[in-house]
């Protein structure tokens, strides 16, 4: 094989040794053949970044010889090794500093085969199959060598396209193919032994480029939709036509030329890059909004027999507002009724060529002249973009009968390349006559006043007239708001009178105003209201007060102590502070005034040690003309547990709760007292004096809380007598339990008298139990005490008669009469009380013992809630 003189170099910078920047590199590689002859150049030590140092090299091998300029050469012939050959340059300058450079010689790669690239041309017409070139290995030189393909276009898609002959390394194309779908192929190529079938050679990869030919026209790749102002001026973009073309690139095959085939009077467009532009700056939307331009684009340059494409462009006109809006009219014209507001007089249209819905359409109106007083108002309509006008105040035709306006109607984006201008158009409003009500000759009417005014004191006149008639005639006035009562309003005069005091330091009174409001009523109850506003001065009508007049005043031992006075008058100055106090020649010797200058407060000092207490100290104030009274301060001398607190309201404070308590405590042993009372004492009876024909002393009917009768209520009475007391001449005591007049109860006699009584009674081991009724002498059958005097004896007896009389009366009645005092049974209301019927406290079970009273049940104390009169109950 023969050998190439090809060398291959690799330089490295390094860092140089002993921490010296090195001025060479630090590794050297060289290919060189497998034989040198003496003096053949290896390579070369890089010396360029050394500067002028005067260097020294020297190799380590005898068989490399360095030269003065860096040159390795071959000092006799030698053969270089399969794995090459090592040595080193040692490099060292005039300072000492030394540097290694390592060298390796290697052996060159053997030739490869066939490496060229081959072509073929896209849509070859053949015939096929077709030569291509011949590939060769080195190893036919030696062997017998038979070739084969595989790869991309022989064994994958497109399969078979290409084949070699096995014997003479042909290669050849079976058919046609398509650059653009397959614009390169590479494969791969082996050679055998043909008798061993050994591959001798390393596999070699073909390539195959496809060569172009013009056989795609060019395509536009973007859609063909432009958009430019209007107005535009000559030369600014449209937008960019973009084309592709499917043949090779960077080949006249691709070269793209584009042109207008119409509209060039008013586009233009760049031959090589197809970017459109305007030609001329009267591009009008208004006029037309949209051009059709047709576009051809060509490859080859232009050239005639390029292939070719057209397309139609479509170029948009986009709005600016170069039109303002116009009026339709010259003139506008409307009528309004005077004292009208917020109502809409007049509509007024305009037209605009821009574009609808735009701001370069919607139109903003303004009131350029007639409307100082501003009387008037414009807005806009923003479906259909006219003008409304409103009356935003009331007119007064009295005072002008026609208004002239000046109208301007504008857009709400400003005009853009347009020599028009914003336009205006006069409008006239006639102001229509209406019947008004009367006005004030202010709407508001000031007066001053002093408070305290005597009343019907004339202050002012407050009149009003007809707008029509400039007069007053037949207009009444009265009063709308007076929250004092404070003014009359004269009806016929509009004369303002004092009616109640007026007193500046009212509540109703603000920043010394007082408002009033007044109306006027004309013949045809047209009305009008005005205000007056009464600034009222003031007078020395208050004298100063102490609005704080009991006060705290801390005791210290060894040291007199002081509290401060406060005082205030509510008229203003001069008639207020400061003040000046004085103190009675009665508390002189006790207190002082310290440091007695005037002002609105003063330092009350003891004169004396006093001891803990109240004190009235008299405290004359007056305000600064010299007014003012005698006012008490009462002073509470005591020892406090903070200042202005006395240490006995402070415990007062604390044991307020222990005391409630305590008298609740009380309370409810007074409440169980008064039960045990009730329990254990027998009923007084309430004195009901008999009125009849029978006229004895001492006679009682007694009067009962039952409403039910108990068990014992028979026809028979029970009469219980008790053992006999001599009273001194009366009757001894008796108890007695019946009924009489439908009440139950238990009754004691004393002396001409019968009252009411509980079951306790004086009782003694001589009482006895007895009944029987009424006629059968006194008591019937019951035994008497003696008696003292027996015209009580009589007395009874009479009234024995009358009642024994009056219930036979009543039981034979009862069914017949409806009289409130008939005789009633009642039916029975204890069932589900747990005390049940009372009825069944009249027996005693035990008549010589009082040990009952100590266990009474709930039945009991109904029956004696029953026999307790209403004082006793508490009832009024």
């Amino acid at each position: 094989m023969s050998r190439c003189s090809l060398f291959y170099i690799s330089l490295l910078v390094l860092v140089l040794r002993y921490s010296v920047e090195s001025c060479v590199q630090r590794h050297v590689q060289a290919q060189v053949p497998e034989k040198l002859q003496a003096g053949y150049v290896v390579s070369k030590v890089n010396l360029d970044h050394c500067g002028f140092r005067q260097l020294y090299l020297v190799s380590n091998d005898p068989d490399f010889a360095v030269q003065t300029d860096g040159t390795i050469l071959t000092a006799d012939v030698i053969t270089v090794p399969d794995d090459g050959k090592s040595f080193w340059v040692l490099v060292q300058d005039q300072r000492g500093h030394k540097w290694k450079v390592n060298h390796k010689v290697l052996q060159r790669a053997k030739r490869r085969w066939s490496p060229l690239p081959f072509n073929i041309r896209e849509n070859d017409k053949g015939p096929f199959p077709k030569d291509v070139e011949r590939i060769a290995s080195d190893s036919s030189v030696n062997y017998t060598i038979k070739y084969s393909i595989e790869g991309p276009g022989v064994t994958t898609t497109p399969i078979n396209l290409f084949s070699v002959d096995s014997i003479n390394g042909m290669l050849r194309v079976n058919f046609a193919v398509d650059r653009e779908e397959y614009p390169q192929f590479i494969f791969t190529a082996r050679a055998f032994d043909r008798y061993t079938n050994q591959e001798k050679d390393l596999p070699l990869p073909i390539t195959v480029n496809v060569q172009d030919e013009n056989d795609n026209a060019p395509q536009f790749s973007s859609p063909l939709i432009f958009s430019v102002e209007e107005q535009s001026n000559p030369g600014t973009v449209v937008g960019q036509v973009n084309a592709t073309d499917r043949d090779e690139p960077n080949t006249p095959h691709t070269s793209i030329r584009y042109s207008l085939l119409n509209g060039t009077d008013l586009f233009a467009i760049n031959y090589d890059s197809g970017l459109i532009t305007t030609r001329t700056g009267t591009l009008d939307r208004e006029t037309q909004d949209r051009y059709f331009v047709r576009v051809e684009i060509k490859d080859m340059g232009g050239a005639p027999n390029g292939l070719s494409n057209q397309g139609l462009a479509s170029i948009f006109l986009t709005d600016i507002n170069d039109n303002p809006p116009t009026f339709k009219q010259s003139l506008y014209t409307a009528q309004v009724k005077e004292n009208q507001a917020n109502v809409l007089v007049l509509r007024i249209p305009v037209d605009d060529k821009d574009l609808k819905g735009t701001p370069n359409w919607k139109a903003v109106y303004e009131i350029t002249k007639g409307n100082e007083s501003g009387n008037f108002l414009i807005r806009t309509d923003p479906a259909t973009n006219e003008g409304l006008l409103y009356v935003a105040k009331p007119l007064d035709r009295e005072k002008q009968e026609l208004m002239k306006l000046e109208l301007m109607a504008r857009n709400e984006a400003p005009l853009v390349r347009s020599s028009s201008s914003w336009k205006k158009v006069p409008i006239e409003l006639t102001v229509t006559n209406e019947d008004e009500g009367p006005e004030f000759s202010a709407p508001i009417l000031r007066l001053k006043v002093k408070e305290n005014v005597p009343n019907g004191t004339l202050i002012g006149t407050y009149t009003a007239i007809d707008p029509e008639t400039k007069s007053s005639k037949g207009i009444k006035y009265y009063k709308v708001t007076d929250p004092g009562s404070w003014i009359n309003v004269m009806e016929t005069t509009g004369d303002l009178k004092v009616a109640n005091t007026i007193d500046r330091e009212s509540p109703l009174v603000y920043n010394n105003t007082y408002n009033i409001t007044v109306k006027a009523v004309d013949e045809s109850q047209k009305t009008g209201t005005g205000t007056v506003l009464i600034l009222i001065e003031d007078v020395n009508d208050n004298v100063p007060i102490i609005p704080k007049p009991d006060l705290v005043l801390c005791s210290r031992d060894g040291q007199r102590s002081s509290i401060l006075v406060n005082a205030v008058d509510y008229d203003e100055s001069p008639y207020s502070g400061p003040f000046t106090f004085e103190l009675s020649k009665e508390s002189e010797g006790k207190w002082k005034i310290k440091d007695p200058k005037p002002g609105t407060s003063v330092v009350l000092e003891q004169v004396v040690d006093m001891p803990n207490g109240v004190y009235k100290v008299p405290l004359l104030v007056k305000d600064l003309q010299g007014v003012g009274e005698e006012q008490i301060v009462s002073v509470h001398v005591c020892e406090c547990v903070k200042e202005g607190e006395c240490a006995a309201q402070r415990i007062s404070s604390r044991l307020g709760v222990w005391a409630v308590l305590a008298m609740l405590l009380a309370l409810l042993l007074l409440l169980l007292l008064c039960l045990l009372f009730v329990l254990v004492c027998s009923t007084k009876g309430e004195k009901l004096r008999m009125t009849d024909e029978y006229d004895g002393t001492g006679g009682m009917l007694l009067k009962s809380n039952t409403e039910a009768p108990g068990e014992e209520v028979k026809d028979a009475l029970l009469v219980t007598p008790g053992s006999g007391i001599d009273g001194g001449g009366a009757m001894e005591h008796q108890t007695v339990v019946g009924a009489a007049g439908g009440a139950l109860g238990q009754q004691a006699i004393h002396a001409g008298s019968m009252y009411q009584g509980g079951t306790q009674g004086y009782m003694t081991n001589q009482s006895m139990y007895s009944t029987g009724q009424y006629g059968g002498g006194f008591y019937g059958n019951s035994s008497y005490n003696k008696f003292s005097d027996m015209s009580i004896l009589d007395t009874w007896r009479t009234n024995e008669l009358y009642l024994d009389n009056k219930l036979v009366y009543f039981g034979e009645e009862e069914d017949g009469r409806f009289a409130a005092d008939l005789l009633k049974s009642y039916g029975y209301e204890g069932v589900g009380s747990p005390a049940g019927s009372v009825g069944c406290c009249s027996v005693l079970s035990n008549q010589d013992s009082l040990d009952f009273l100590d266990s009474l049940g709930p039945k009991f104390r109904t029956l004696a809630d029953v026999c307790m009169s209403k004082t006793e109950r508490g009832e009024q």
